[in-house]
């Protein structure tokens, strides 16, 4: 085989391997990304917020769901990780969201739940979180919040299960 076919072979075989590539691609980023947030209720009442590091705004905890993970585990790892707070029972469902605008990083679908909680607040994830705070239900911070999580806790206060 002369240098021009082997040139000619291995530019072929570059372009099938970039076009399987490209689909792979294609299917892992062009896919939303489940994930949750979490409404935590403490034993008196207060719901507990983050402040996250990346945006400085106020936000639930919550988080993607990690391969092999069901959304209870993931509500559950979440809220540990950026609360230290320990899961008592989940509630309820609040919603589904799913807006391709609602995280301004990625589509993602947000499945929020209610949750009693217990412990003492301490962020474990520096790197996410850079405040906590608990705080009785009227007064609770304005907009804006990180993502659509000023929604989804008027969705909750107002009773709503909503998908949206």
């Amino acid at each position: 085989m002369n240098v021009a076919a082997l040139f000619g072979s291995a530019v072929q075989s570059t372009r099938t391997l970039w076009r399987y590539g490209q689909t792979i691609l294609g299917i892992i980023f062009r896919h939303p990304i489940t994930g949750t947030s979490v409404i935590p209720i403490l034993p008196d009442g207060r719901i507990v917020l983050i402040r996250r590091r990346d945006n400085g705004l106020w936000a639930l905890p919550g988080g993607m769901v990690d391969w092999g993970e069901d959304i209870p585990t993931t509500i559950k790892r979440e809220l540990m990780e950026e609360t230290g707070l320990e899961l008592v029972k989940i509630r309820r469902l609040v919603g589904v969201y799913s807006a391709p605008d609602r995280d301004p990083r990625i589509h993602s679908i947000c499945v929020v739940a209610e949750a009693e909680v217990r412990g003492e607040m301490k962020i474990q994830d520096t790197l996410e979180a850079m405040e906590i705070q608990a705080f009785l239900p009227n007064s609770l911070p304005g907009e804006p919040m990180s993502h659509d999580h000023y929604r989804q806790l008027q969705d909750y206060l107002n009773n709503l299960t909503i998908l949206a």
